[in-house]
């Protein structure tokens, strides 16, 4: 399965994984929310649901996306 689900409060967040090109900006930006060493990786409740819409926009390959919720 390519494509990965993590929902949150506010939002639920997507992560294709033959998109991505590990490049770490996630991680590096916002490390509260994306932790490759915590199961699940993604957290979504872990920073204000903006910080984490800016952070996904800043993934150089298009593999993160989000839906808000109700969406």
């Amino acid at each position: 399965m390519p494509t990965l689900s993590y929902p949150g409060q506010d939002l639920t967040v997507t992560y294709d994984t033959e998109v991505c090109v590990h490049a770490g900006e996630c991680v590096r930006g916002l490390p509260t929310v994306f932790d490759a060493n915590q199961d699940p990786w993604i957290q979504p409740d872990a920073a204000p649901a903006q910080q984490v819409i800016s952070q996904i926009g800043a993934c150089p390959s298009g593999a993160l996306e989000y839906a808000r919720a109700g969406e």
